[in-house]
């Protein structure tokens, strides 16, 4: 369960990290709003981003930090996490005066409540796969995965809406693509290399016996 990782692998990270900020921060000049001439929310914005990739990166942390130190189960996790994100939620709501109104709106429009439903469900499902991965894989790797899913989102939406990509955001992504091609490569080089000796080690006891 306990994962180190090598150079290689922050240094991809950090690749495919700086690959997806080109393709965020350089968008085609067709996809930038025309009531947005000036850059006054550029320095919000980017500390906006900043706190999310922040706490982003602790949550996948401390969560295989969790696993590691207290060998809980994937449930168990889940189970208290939700906990304590209702007991949050439900605070905020009360102390804002918004609790009454939210339940006189699903009241209101019950087809809403469906939704929130199916919502709910499908976020908790994903809650299993993404514990699934950092207990066995590490939040490194969980990182690089949802790093890269958010850019394939990207990509998929703008050829799904025939949005124009500049050339910095064609780089971004050849750089992204790159680095998980290389590191690929490079695993599948060291895996070959492993089985490669293994046979060689195993033989040096029989040469001692005889």
């Amino acid at each position: 369960m306990k994962k180190k990782y090598g150079g290689k692998d922050y240094f991809f990270a950090v690749i495919v990290t700086m690959g997806c900020s080109l393709f965020i921060l350089y968008p085609a000049s067709m996809d930038v709003s025309p009531l947005n001439k000036g850059r006054e929310s550029t320095v919000w914005g980017v500390s906006l981003m900043l706190g999310y990739l922040g706490f982003d990166g602790f949550t996948s942390t401390f969560q295989d930090k969790l696993f590691k130190g207290y060998e809980m189960e994937i449930h168990n996790q889940i189970f208290y996490t939700t906990m304590c994100s209702c007991v949050i939620s439900l605070s905020g709501l009360i102390l804002q005066n918004h609790l009454l109104p939210a339940v006189d709106f699903m009241v209101r429009h019950p087809d809403c409540f469906y939704d929130v439903l199916i919502l709910s469900t499908v976020a908790t499902a994903s809650q299993f796969f993404i514990s699934y991965t950092i207990r066995t894989f590490g939040a490194l790797t969980f990182a690089t995965i949802m790093t890269t899913r958010q850019l394939v989102s990207i990509l998929l939406s703008c050829v799904w809406f025939v949005h124009p990509l500049s050339w910095m955001q064609w780089v971004g992504a050849a750089i992204v693509f790159g680095a998980l091609y290389a590191k690929t490569f490079s695993r599948n080089k060291l895996q070959k290399a492993a089985v490669v000796s293994s046979p060689s080690q195993g033989s040096v006891p029989n040469a001692a016996n005889s």
